[in-house]
Parts: C-alpha cells; structure tokens; sequence
C-alpha cells in the first residue's frame, strides 16, 4: 500500500469531527429511505393468479403454497443457463441469493423468502445444494413464467401478500435494487477503499481492479462463493449429480448483475 492508497493520517479529534461531519449526511440518507419505504408501503398492488404451478421437491405446486401459511412473500427470481455447468451460472443471482441465510427474523414477521429459478428443477437443486443453500427452492417452468414476470426478466425480487385465498404483487425491483439482499456491499461501503468496482468515485490511485459486467462476483472463472464449496469437498456436477464440472468457465452471457 503506497501513500497514493492510504487517507491522509490526522490527529483522533480532527478524524471525529469529519466523521461527525459525514455522520449528518448518513442520517439525512437514513430518514430519505425511512420516507421511500413509507412511499412503498402505500403503493397501489395488482392481482396474480394464486393458482400459478411452481415445481417443487414434491412436485407441482401452486404459487399460494409458496407462501408456507404466512401472509407475506418475498421472492428472489433467480436466473439460469440451461445446460451449463456450474462453474458458468448467473453469477450475479449466486451472489445475492447466497448471501440470505438467516430466515427466521423474517418469519417473525410473517414473510416467507422464497428463490423462483428459471431452470429445471432437478438440475438446479443440485446448484441449490452444491452452494448450501437452505432457502425453499421452486422451479418456474415455461407455462408459469410470463404470468409471474410479466414482461419483465429473472434477476429481479418481487413482494407479495396473500388475502385469504387471493393473491397481490405489491413491489418489484431489479439491477441495483437487489442491493438489499447484499450485506457484503454494505459491509464494503463502510470500508476505506469501498466496492473497488470501476463506477465509484474513489481517490486517485485507490484499487479498483473490479469491471461491473458479471466479473465483480467471479474470481478465476467461477461465481466467487463456489470457490469455498469446492475446497470443502462438495461436487458441483448438475447433470448426472456425480461429476465435477471443472475449475473455469467464460461465463454465459446475460448473467444478473
């Protein structure tokens, strides 16, 4: 690390004041998105079918079921390149759907998350299991998916509320608002040298070895999370389930991010 990559070192109360300068900022941004929030809270919502087939473990099953008996639903619609090994999925919906774990402060509060994958379901279930995750896992096949996306595309979240046996779209969002399912970024942002992605307005001379086109979440040819799977053992093979796919892939295009 040079001088050119470091900020200007100065004595602690001259760092506290511009930090508390800054703080005003961070709380000014704070109430903005407390009032965008309330905005979204009092938004129209529009009408889906509840019967609309999913394809779960079990088999086929209706879009009101994904809702597990709460009355709140939030879905992450996770992209997916038929045929391809796991080494070249979306590499960007890996990175956000991997990053929700902890499901149980939002059932405290009647929300269900749910990932809708474009892909076959035995196929990826096996990428749903070779990366860990325990989140429910449906399928969207052909017939059900211009009923949920509505000319939109995967890669985006939805919320939906459930009223006895009716069903609503409440919100929608995609590109950078899938943000909210990313703690890295927001553990990145508080850091000196940031996302150290090309776009942000950093210093001269601070890292910023990361292109946002898909690379920011691959390292050597991977989606970057399934490095740690690999290391620990877990096969990645989706198509027969019992082999490893290989260690670099270009990446299919289209990926979510």
């Amino acid at each position: 690390m040079t001088a050119e990559t470091k900020p200007t070192v100065v004595p602690r109360p001259q760092w506290l004041a511009a930090i508390d300068t800054l703080r005003d900022r961070e709380k000014a941004h704070t109430r903005e998105g407390d009032a965008i929030a309330a905005a979204r809270r009092r938004l129209p919502m529009t009408e889906v079918d509840p019967s609309t087939p999913l394809v779960a473990g079990t088999g086929e099953v209706p879009l009101a079921d994904v809702f597990e008996g709460r009355s709140q639903l939030f879905v992450s619609y996770h992209m997916w390149h038929d045929g391809l090994p796991a080494a070249e999925q979306c590499e960007g919906c890996t990175f956000f759907t991997g990053q929700v774990r902890e499901l149980s402060y939002l059932h405290q509060r009647d929300v269900t998350f749910a990932v809708l994958c474009q892909g076959p379901y035995e196929e990826s279930e096996r990428y749903r299991r070779f990366m860990g995750w325990e989140a429910p896992w449906y399928c969207v096949p052909a017939g059900s998916r211009e009923r949920l996306l509505a000319g939109r595309h995967f890669g985006m979240q939805a919320c939906y509320l459930r009223d006895g046996g009716r069903v609503f779209e409440t919100y929608w969002t995609t590109g950078r608002g899938a943000e909210s399912m990313a703690s890295s970024y927001g553990i990145l942002d508080m850091t000196v040298h940031g996302r150290q992605e090309v776009w942000e307005d950093s210093p001269a001379g601070w890292p910023q070895p990361y292109e946002i086109r898909g690379q920011q979440f691959r390292k050597d040819g991977r989606p970057t999370a399934q490095w740690a799977r690999i290391a620990a053992g877990h096969d990645d093979g989706l198509h027969d389930g019992g082999h490893h796919d290989g260690g670099s892939g270009a990446g299919a295009a289209g990926c979510c991010g």
